[in-house]
């Protein structure tokens, strides 16, 4: 079964995530302003960059050998210009490309901004996604200031510009979470629709009772593969939704292990307790 079976706006700057539990999962949809201002803010990174190369070419021009009248050589300056032209494709298209892909769908600028991209389906984009989606940047920017990718986002309802209509990907908003059951402190900003690998297994304390190995034994493992993934996405529902499909879960594992209702536990705890059991048998 895919992570995801479907994904829809249900508002102009909403994005709902349909899970396999068969619940909605909202994200708010990235709009032409903050996307201007992480655009506006990866410039300034860049426009820095381009300073320090311009600052490195005149020390180089400087300390040129005297014995060619302070020129450089004629390998040196194949050298250089090759250098410049792998400095401006780095820059131009490499920048967005290699942030986006290996900063977990951001840049500088959408960190600032608090934006990230993500594929249309909810995963984490990929290398793939993120330079299809900068090689058509040259596009949206005719002809200047982003017109045609401006005027691509006001024609759709997910604010996607034609590199992101080409790669299949969306810009959304980060969004505060509650804690995860297992404890930390303090607020925590979770990817926005990217959903990450599932979280370390949840400290299981002793005095809680542990459930009958027979009782365990009668589940699978693709069982076990619910349970992760529901805790692998506990950080991207709102506390109602996560109550609702942690009762569902554990109402249907209680009645595949033929649990007495005295022997259970409260809905988390008891998907808690199977997981750890059944990590514990080698499952």
């Amino acid at each position: 079964m895919p992570d995801l079976l479907n994904t829809r706006p249900i508002s102009p700057d909403q994005l709902t995530i349909e899970t396999p539990e068969q619940v909605d999962v909202r994200f708010p949809i990235a709009g032409i302003g903050s996307r201007f201002l992480a655009v506006l803010a990866d410039s300034i990174v860049q426009g820095v960059g381009y300073a320090l190369l311009i600052l490195i070419l005149v020390l180089i021009a400087s300390s040129a050998p005297k014995a060619t009248g302070g020129a450089l050589t004629h390998n040196g300056e194949k050298w250089l210009i090759a250098g410049i032209i792998l400095f401006h494709f780095l820059m131009y298209w490499g920048y967005f490309a290699l942030f986006e892909t290996f900063w977990n769908g951001q840049t500088p600028g959408k960190k600032l901004c608090k934006v990230r991209v993500i594929q249309q389906t909810g995963r984490q984009i990929t290398f793939f996604e993120a330079m299809t989606r900068n090689l058509i940047r040259v596009i949206d920017l005719l002809p200047g200031f982003y017109l045609i990718g401006v005027i691509a986002m006001m024609c759709n309802r997910r604010n996607q510009r034609l590199g992101d209509l080409a790669a299949a990907t969306l810009v959304l908003h980060e969004r505060p979470a509650d804690e995860p059951l297992w404890g930390g402190r303090g607020p925590r900003t979770i990817t926005a629709g990217a959903f990450a690998p599932p979280p370390p297994e949840p400290a299981f304390r002793p005095e809680e009772p542990l459930l009958p190995a027979d009782a365990v034994a009668r589940l699978t493992h693709e069982d076990l593969v619910v349970i992760d993934r529901f805790f692998s996405r506990i950080l991207d529902m709102e506390l109602d939704t996560r109550a609702r499909i942690a009762e569902r879960l554990a109402t249907q594992m209680s009645s595949k292990m033929n649990l007495p209702a005295e022997a259970q536990l409260k809905p988390e705890r008891l998907l808690e307790a199977i997981a750890h059991q059944m990590r514990g048998q080698g499952r």
